[in-house]
C-alpha cells in the first residue's frame, strides 16, 4: 500500500476518536446510575479558586474535553493534508511531522490504557501503527 493510504487510514482512526470524544462530551454529565449522578452533581456543585479563576471540577473536565476534541480535529485535518504531500519534495518534513504525531498517539495509547477504556487505546495504537507503516513505506518509494 502507498504511504498516502496508510496516513489516511490513521486519519480515519483519529476521526473515530474525535467522534467518540464528541459522544463522551455530550453524555458524561447525565449518567443513568444514581451513584454516578451523585458524583457528577458534586463535581458541578463544588467550585474552588485556582490560579485566579474559580471553577468546578466539572468545568475543568469540560475544558479538557474541548481541548482533546480540538487536538484530535487538528490532527485529523493535518493528516489529510500531509497524506497528499508524502510523495512531494517536502517528504522529509512530512515524515518528521507524521513521526511526531505517531509518537504522540503511542503515548496517548498508554495514557488511555492507564486511565480510560479499550476503544481509545485501540484507536490510538492503530493511528500510531498506520502512521509508522506510512513512514516506512514512504522510504521505499
Amino acid at each position: 500500500m502507498s504511504p498516502k493510504i496508510f496516513i489516511r487510514i490513521a486519519a480515519f482512526a483519529v476521526l473515530l476518536l474525535l467522534i467518540g470524544q464528541s459522544m463522551g462530551m455530550l453524555m458524561w454529565d447525565n449518567p443513568a446510575d444514581t451513584q454516578k449522578k451523585a458524583v457528577v452533581q458534586m463535581m458541578k456543585a463544588v467550585s474552588t479558586p485556582f490560579m485566579g479563576s474559580t471553577k468546578s471540577l466539572a468545568d475543568f473536565y469540560n475544558g479538557n474535553n474541548w481541548l482533546i476534541f480540538g487536538f484530535h480535529a487538528l490532527v485529523f485535518f493535518l493528516l489529510l493534508v500531509l497524506s497528499g504531500q508524502i510523495g512531494s519534495t517536502q517528504r522529509r518534513m512530512v515524515v518528521m511531522i507524521v513521526s511526531a504525531v505517531a509518537l504522540i498517539y503511542l503515548i496517548f495509547s498508554v495514557v488511555y490504557f492507564l486511565y480510560f477504556f479499550p476503544l481509545p487505546i485501540i484507536l490510538s495504537l492503530l493511528t500510531s501503527i498506520f502512521l509508522g507503516l506510512g513512514i516506512k513505506s514512504s522510504r521505499r518509494g
